[in-house]
């Protein structure tokens, strides 16, 4: 059932490390974008790639940062470098022959779900869906009414302050979107089963939209 590679995406002048799972009939793929601190080796973020490799999506988890980059913390939270990185990475995906005509979504965890916005807003209808996983959609405000596809954010029932971040820019979004939260889940969601409803409100909402792409 699929496979899975270790990749370099070459992007002008520097190469990103990544991990590409391929479905055998794939339906689309989903590039993920990580929190700050975090990389493509994400356990959270690949355990949910697995469960969309079940459902027949394609993936790829991506070093947003080169690791000198990663050194300078402050590059963490550069949501404009960010953004141009998941850009050129989603604009190398289009380009490569196997991949190109594949549905494209994004699933953004903690503040790569700000990055996931920006870039959703500047690529248009390259991109059929978006996902945010306790994310930080409010880091995108300036955007979040020139979003055109459908966008579902998911939080943690336990997660208090990133309920009310979410809900602002919930109320900002003008596209087709959702807010769920998850009973019982903290912030990353690591309580027993709450990885697994995160990833399947996620499989629900590509198969809802993603699909129609």
């Amino acid at each position: 059932m699929g496979n899975k590679t270790e990749m370099e995406i070459p992007l002008k002048g520097l190469n990103l490390k990544g991990i590409l799972r391929k479905a055998d009939n794939p339906q689309g793929i989903i590039i993920f974008c990580h929190g700050s601190g975090s990389s493509r080796l994400s356990s959270r973020n690949n355990f949910v790639a697995d469960l969309l490799l079940e459902a027949g999506y394609s993936s790829l988890l991506f070093d947003l940062l080169t690791e000198e980059e990663d050194l300078i913390y402050e590059n963490r939270f550069n949501i404009d470098l960010l953004t141009r990185r998941l850009v050129g990475v989603t604009e190398f995906i289009v380009k490569t022959e196997d991949l190109a005509k594949l549905p494209i979504g994004y699933f953004g965890a903690s503040t790569g779900a700000a990055s996931a916005l920006f870039a959703a807003a500047a690529l248009g209808q390259k991109i059929g869906a978006v996902v945010s996983r306790g994310g930080r959609p409010d880091m995108a405000m300036p955007v979040l009414s020139k979003i055109g596809v459908p966008t579902l954010l998911i939080v943690g029932g336990d997660d208090h302050e990133v309920i009310e971040l979410n809900q602002k820019a919930f109320d900002e979004l003008e596209c087709i979107k959702k807010l769920e939260i998850v009973d019982g889940a903290t912030h990353l969601f690591g309580e027993p089963g709450k990885l697994e409803e995160v990833a399947q409100l996620t499989i629900d909402w590509f198969d809802t939209y993603l699909l129609k792409k």
